[in-house]
């Protein structure tokens, strides 16, 4: 073969190989297969210690927090199933505060919830009888306010569906259809869509359905088990290699108190690696 014909093969064979990767980036998991690394896809990934409270801190408090081992926030900052949709600490200047400090932010997104959401507080904001579509809209919300935020593409979001009965079929399709409308939204404008569930339910869910092959899932798993035991490996639904690598938070503890610098929160803990917010 000639220099140039062995050149030209070697371009087309790099040019396949980037085009799979994105290919997989974009449409998400589908089989056993690991994902590729998030990081050269354009994701800030964050490695160690995190907590999500109801109201964004004051930035008074995550300064007072950073002689603590905690350097990720998780922020609800949008959707219409927020139990604090008020957020009077959120703003541009606090996302950039917050990033000038160290700080790494996951943003949560609690839109409409499964029609049987196990929480009685959640059953206010189902998902209605076109749950594709609702997803796709409520991705676009979720975007447009991620950007308001100084959020800028390549962020990861995080969608918040609440502990559901996946074992009742009519409703686990229900809920599949808004969670992969809002992924495919999501993704198409440039962002990482991640989820959160209880391990249980959307979890064990979700990987079912990846390992049926299903299409737009999402890129990010946080995955909620309070077993006191903050670990990202070994989780009971999940196989080894599903969400991997750089593409899981186990939230391991909820609802405790814990004081540093002088400043008490009330938190749920977090053992994150995985994509945050890339704040402008």
């Amino acid at each position: 073969m000639n220099r140039g014909k062995k050149s030209r093969w070697m371009f087309m064979g790099w040019a396949a190989s980037l085009i799979a990767v994105l290919a997989t980036a974009i449409s998400g998991p589908a089989s056993a297969e690991a994902l590729p690394d998030p990081r050269p896809l354009g994701a800030k990934v964050f490695q160690g210690w995190g907590f999500d409270t109801c109201h964004a801190p004051t930035l008074a408090a995550l300064r007072a927090w950073n002689v603590s081992r905690y350097r990720a926030v998780g922020v609800y900052y949008a959707g219409r199933g927020r139990a604090c949709p008020s957020q009077p600490n959120l703003s541009v200047a606090w996302m950039r505060g917050v990033k000038s400090m160290g700080w790494h932010v996951l943003p949560i997104f609690v839109g409409s919830q499964s029609p049987c959401v196990r929480n009685k507080n959640k059953r206010h904001v189902p998902i209605g009888n076109t749950p594709w579509a609702q997803g796709r809209k409520e991705g676009k919300d979720a975007v447009a306010r991620a950007k308001a935020l100084a959020m800028k593409k390549r962020s990861a979001l995080y969608l918040d569906m609440e502990a559901y009965d996946q074992g009742k079929a009519s409703c686990a399709a229900t809920t599949l259809s808004f969670i992969r409308g809002w992924n495919r939204e999501v993704r198409s404008h440039g962002f990482f869509p991640g989820f959160y569930s209880s391990a249980e339910s959307g979890v064990r869910h979700l990987e079912k359905s990846r390992r049926a092959g299903i299409r737009d899932l999402p890129s990010v798993m946080w995955f909620a088990r309070w077993n006191g035991k903050a670990a990202l490996a070994g989780e009971p639904v999940l196989a080894k290699t599903a969400w991997h690598p750089h593409r899981r938070i186990h939230q391991y503890v909820g609802n405790v108190k814990e004081k540093h610098g002088g400043r008490t929160l009330q938190i749920d803990r977090n053992k994150v690696d995985a994509p945050v917010a890339i704040i402008s």
